[in-house]
């Protein structure tokens, strides 16, 4: 299988946004019209960057190639706007989180595309319930050794980029106690949580052919780690965020991934390798950033040395903010400090229903905080 190399760390985001009704804040299944008519006059009547998913209440936003968090931030927008007069016209805004605070999964309509029809018949429940959305940020890799490499690496601030992103405390209208209720849901996938610490291109093309061969899957499209390589765009794909509700937030996340890529390059370049933490360690730190998000006591090693999360990324951002200045992204790396001093998605959901509010509030303000910014 080959791998097609990128020669540098460029970025690609993928948003997935809920169709929420402006007035109850439910879901609606408008996905099918909406990128029906947007789709008009583009190649196969498909629109290249807005995109179906599993339920119709749902569209995802993608960008092509980018250089900088601030050009996908631009590509994103422009998307965007093509799809508000479509949505206003059915009185629909968009809002990204990582579950619907309030709204039923057996509600939910699912696409007519026959492959998320095959999916659901072929998981049943687990895929029938997954009433989340994330947030994927893909960053170039000169080659697919360095890709397995990055991938080993990347997990060790999995929490980190999970944390984040955190914005799922509710589920069914429950407070879950957890700062990443999608977190857990979607781990009941098959192929889905932690990658395996692969030792090279080698063992992963080994290992893709044995699940093809045994039936779990069919293409590398349904590896649904949390961090996987890509293969065909030439990319290590971060799939373990939250929907992140604004701009702001998402190309934060994006700078730190393609720093952390960078640097990880670099390393290897250099003939060292990006820093690992024992597996028990990595599984451990992802529960405690889906259960306390910023809060989280991560683990250091295998000592069990502990450190706030919010804390240890104060001091990562500050490790790569060179780098930042290099690639052009130190002001959205700069904002992660924001993030942390001023509270993630998360915490802005709870504080509106300890301050009165109710959860259709809460689906108010994430529409707001799109075209805002966060608290808006």
């Amino acid at each position: 299988m080959d791998f097609n190399s990128s020669p540098r760390s460029t970025l690609g985001v993928e948003v997935e946004y809920w169709a929420v009704d402006n007035d109850s804040g439910l879901p609606v299944a408008c996905s099918v019209e909406v990128l029906g008519e947007m789709g008009r006059g583009h190649p196969g009547n498909e629109h290249p960057k807005a995109k179906h998913e599993l339920f119709e209440s749902s569209i995802e936003v993608i960008t092509g190639i980018c250089e900088t968090p601030a050009e996908a931030r631009a590509d994103l927008e422009g998307t965007i706007a093509e799809l508000r007069p479509l949505l206003a016209a059915r009185n629909v805004k968009l809002m990204s989180s990582g579950t619907h605070p309030f709204a039923e999964w057996t509600d939910l309509i699912v696409s007519p595309n026959p492959r998320y029809h095959q999916l659901v018949e072929d998981i049943q429940w687990p895929a029938r319930r997954l009433m989340i959305h994330g947030v994927h940020v893909h960053v170039g890799v000169r080659s697919g050794e360095k890709a397995i490499q990055t991938v080993n690496g990347l997990t060790t601030y999995l929490p980190h980029l999970l944390a984040l992103s955190c914005s799922s405390p509710y589920w069914e209208s429950e407070n879950t106690g957890l700062a990443s209720a999608r977190t857990k849901v979607f781990e009941v996938m098959p192929t889905a949580g932690l990658p395996p610490q692969l030792t090279g291109w080698g063992e992963f093309e080994r290992f893709l052919d044995a699940l093809i061969r045994a039936g779990s899957i069919s293409t590398v499209r349904e590896v649904w780690w949390d961090i996987r390589p890509h293969p065909g765009f030439g990319t290590v794909e971060l799939r373990m965020c939250d929907g992140i509700p604004t701009m702001q937030e998402i190309t934060a996340v994006a700078a730190l991934a393609q720093c952390l890529v960078t640097w990880f390059d670099r390393t290897m370049d250099s003939g060292g390798r990006p820093p690992i933490r024992p597996s028990w360690v990595v599984r451990e730190n992802k529960w405690r950033a889906a259960r306390y998000g910023l809060d989280a006591e991560i683990i250091l090693d295998e000592h069990g040395r502990t450190r706030r999360l919010g804390d240890d990324l104060a001091e990562l951002t500050s490790r790569l903010r060179p780098l930042a200045v290099e690639l052009g992204c130190a002001d959205e790396l700069d904002s992660i400090n924001e993030i942390v001093n001023h509270g993630g998605s998360y915490q802005r959901h709870l504080q509106i229903v300890a301050d009165g509010g109710d959860l259709r509030d809460v689906v108010a303000s994430l529409t707001r905080e799109l075209e805002g910014g966060p608290g808006a």
